[in-house]
């Protein structure tokens, strides 16, 4: 059995912000080479074990009180287009326990990154509800089993697709955050507003709603106030040029990103991270601005 560790219970003994470490896959894309296919980075969990190990250890000298899993393209949708003679929720395991080997005794909270069934940027989707359904439930349920002891649902942008996450994490009693990917005029993909979409999601009592991969620009059209009363977080893109870049280079430096962080520490967020384009050194400004506002 695994003991798992609570972000709430971290929250508290804390008593501060969180951090969520930064980029797995685009950093792993400036310091590895491997071949781009449907699953990205996630193959290095095979062939580069230690690779993906040292940026976990990475991200946790740096500050990082919650990790996330390289599984942003392990689910089964990305899985079936790679031949690999693991099965899917091997694959799976594999990938959350090099999580735990990095983490060790210390008390640092592994985040199961799920993504979107397709590219989170795709507009027109080509999988039918029930396919999307499948692909969530098998998912979600890999991490969970493997040791996650949250489920990070990040960078959804279909309704949809928001829906059915968070109804099979809130009726397997699994706690989860669900991170949302939104457009300046602040509406989702599938076009709803994203006020209302948070509206929903709070009926279904994640452990926090969280904002990811917009740019700062972006962020800051969001009324924190309407935020009032939630537990939620954020961690903005950090690349430069489009989101869809195959090869995402920082485009913002981890000390400007920390002093525009600084303006939200008191709009009471449960966790802050930072997204593509990031590295430790982001994390790590974090770390020293929390240290700084924080101190007793």
């Amino acid at each position: 059995m695994f003991e798992r560790l609570s972000i709430d219970a971290c929250y508290e003994n804390k008593k501060r912000p969180l951090i969520l470490d930064g980029a797995i896959g685009s950093y792993l894309q400036e310091t590895s080479t491997f071949e781009a296919t449907s699953m990205w980075s996630s193959l290095l969990n095979i062939s580069q074990k230690q690779k993906v190990i040292t940026l976990h250890k990475e991200y946790i000298e740096a500050g990082a009180d919650i990790i996330t899993t390289n599984t942003f393209r392990t689910n089964p949708t990305a899985y079936k287009n790679v031949q690999i003679d693991l099965s899917n929720q091997e694959i799976v395991r594999h990938s959350v326990n090099l999580a735990h080997e990095a983490r060790g005794s210390r008390k640092v909270i592994i985040a199961g990154s799920n993504a979107p069934a397709e590219d989170c940027y795709q507009i027109e989707r080509t999988l039918s509800i029930e396919e999307l359904f499948d692909n969530h439930k098998k998912h979600i349920q890999y991490l969970w089993d493997a040791g996650a002891d949250i489920i990070l649902n990040e960078t959804f942008s279909h309704f949809d697709e928001i829906e059915i996450v968070s109804q099979l994490c809130s009726r397997k009693n699994i706690p989860y955050i669900t991170s949302i990917y939104f457009t300046d005029e602040l509406k989702i993909l599938s076009g709803e507003d994203i006020y209302d979409v948070i509206n929903y999601l709070k009926g279904f009592n994640p452990a926090a709603i969280a904002l990811n991969c917009i740019s700062t620009q972006t962020f800051s059209n969001i009324e924190i106030k309407k935020l009032s009363g939630i537990k939620w977080g954020f961690y903005l893109n950090c690349g430069s040029g489009k989101v869809t870049d195959h090869n995402i280079k920082c485009g913002i430096k981890p000390e400007y990103y920390s002093e525009f962080v600084k303006k939200y520490l008191f709009e009471n967020p449960l966790f802050i991270g930072s997204c593509c384009g990031s590295n430790p050194t982001h994390t790590k400004a974090l770390k020293d601005l929390f240290d700084e506002i924080y101190r007793d």
